[in-house]
């Protein structure tokens, strides 16, 4: 049973004001701590925590970073289709357009129960949130091709839905962007027609320049920036380089090589305080760039998105290892058609994607001390390859092998058919829409001052493939921890408990 209309509590402990949701809500959680016999002492705590979330939805701009690619275009031609009911011809009938694959969109939250019938309400109505109909796209490119011919380039949708979104988006334009030719693949050259010229420091001030301009021609409230553009080699960290804010800007104004356009889109980001994610695996995160965002509380998130092959293998490594199975050994192979393909060909772009592919088990495994012992981790082995013929219908061949009861094996194979930019926008938008979400709420615990979320946006971990924490919280993939944690938080800013799944209460 479906809530269509949205959550609105009666509650003693949340108060819904004009411009505001204000809640109470007490934290109940347990601390692990050394005990007076040496040995480890689990203790129950509370903690009372404040939300205020701020009802007032911007009109939200969205600036992408490879706007003019794969998943940028599908994005711009998904929104402009539900935008304006376009519906399109293919062999199999007439389709309409819709947002599956959407955390915000797509999926419902459980509410509890009536008449003996489970009561869920859509995601996105927990907390007012920005409809993606109504945010204004646009961004950067290193090719200048309008987003119609980026688009036909791309190959990704059906011909009738293109016919029919391509004059909405012929004259949209990406603006020209940072481009230094040793991040991405050799390959990548001939694209690039549409890209800023001068120092380091002069083209970040020229993107800060672009944001504002963009924000104001718009008439955005607020604006947040994704990088979805070519994934990078990882950046060769640097003591007296990257390792502080003060350091990193010494680097940038001397011009320094090792600066990445995607660290350099961060710190315009931070500079302006517009919230910026990292959809690609690349290191863009350096130690100075977290220390900035900490100190300006700009919010950054990130890395990599989380959409086919690794979200079945954060769901079944966390299955196997949940149900006390050791996985033992992980294949992973990949081939696929389309312009990431093609630039991570390149071995030192693949190895980034390779880091962010292969890390998503460590949680899963360090959890569990029983299956592995310290320093043990399954063979785990990540390729990719690229082949035109499939185009973005990438082909992801997995086999995890794992040891049973004595010695006993098991091996699972699975073939997974994804349509990356297809898998990959709704994805997009619902970074864009939850790290909007995330600027309006406040929060204060046991009475101290209200203040925002940590800088890091964590709750963006469900989404992202090597989710960004701060020093000091463990990083969790598992899926459905992930998924819990963010939608936890949205109910307790409506004073809601978390779903405890007890299942005490029956007549």
């Amino acid at each position: 049973m479906l809530c269509p209309n949205g959550l609105k509590v009666a509650s003693d402990n949340v108060r819904y004001t004009a411009d505001a949701i204000e809640a109470s809500y007490e934290y109940n959680t347990t601390a692990v701590c050394e005990g007076a016999d040496g040995g480890m002492e689990v203790r129950a705590e509370k903690h009372k925590y404040e939300f205020k979330t701020s009802t007032k939805v911007p009109k939200l701009g969205v600036m992408l970073v490879g706007w003019g690619g794969n998943n940028g275009t599908t994005v711009t031609a998904g929104v402009i289709a539900n935008r304006e009911g376009i519906c399109w011809r293919t062999k199999e009938g007439i389709k309409k357009p819709n947002y599956w694959g959407s955390l915000t969109q797509a999926a419902t939250a459980r509410m509890g129960s009536f008449n003996g019938e489970e009561v869920h309400v859509p995601f996105g109505k927990i907390l007012p949130m920005v409809n993606p109909n109504d945010i204004v796209l646009g961004g950067w490119d290193i090719s200048g091709m309008s987003m119609a011919q980026a688009m036909e380039r791309a190959q990704v949708l059906d011909y009738d839905l293109q016919r029919q979104v391509a004059p909405y988006m012929k004259d949209m334009q990406p603006l020209p962007t940072i481009y230094e030719p040793s991040y991405i693949a050799a390959n990548q050259a001939e694209r690039a027609d549409n890209v800023l010229k001068g120092t380091k420091r002069e083209r970040i001030e020229m993107v800060r320049q672009q944001m504002r301009e963009f924000k104001e021609k718009n008439g955005c409230d607020s604006l947040v920036v994704l990088w979805t553009a070519n994934t990078e080699r990882y950046t060769d960290v640097q003591a007296g380089v990257h390792d502080t804010h003060e350091n990193l800007e010494k680097a940038i104004d001397a011009d320094h090589a090792e600066i990445s356009p995607s660290t350099m889109f961060a710190m315009a980001c931070i500079a302006e305080k517009v919230p910026f994610v990292n959809g690609s695996p690349q290191n863009s995160f350096v130690p100075g760039v977290i220390e900035y965002a900490i100190k300006q509380g700009s919010l950054i998130g990130g890395d990599d998105f989380k959409s086919g092959q690794t979200k079945m293998k954060s769901v079944l490594v966390d299955f196997l290892v949940g149900a006390g199975l050791k996985p033992a050994s992980i294949v992973s192979y990949n081939h696929l058609g389309n312009n990431d393909g093609y630039n991570l060909s390149q071995p030192n772009c693949f190895r980034s994607k390779e880091i962010s592919k292969s890390n998503v088990v460590d949680d899963m495994v360090e959890s569990n001390e029983i299956l592995y012992q310290p320093g043990e981790t399954p063979d785990h082995i990540v390729v990719i390859k690229y082949l035109p013929y499939v185009g973005d219908s990438k082909r992801a061949m997995d086999e995890y092998t794992s040891e049973l009861f004595l010695n006993g094996k098991n091996t699972i194979v699975m073939h997974n058919t994804c349509e990356d930019s297809l898998l990959a926008a709704p994805i997009i938008l619902d970074l864009v829409l939850l790290a909007e979400l995330i600027t309006r709420i406040q929060l204060k615990k046991d009475g101290e001052e209200f203040r925002g979320f940590h800088p890091i946006a964590v709750l963006l971990s469900y989404l992202t493939k090597a989710p960004l924490v701060p020093d000091g919280t463990p990083v969790v993939n598992a899926l459905a921890k992930q998924r819990a944690m963010l939608e936890n938080i949205m109910r307790a800013c409506v004073g809601l408990p978390p779903e405890n799944n007890m299942m005490l209460e029956h007549k």
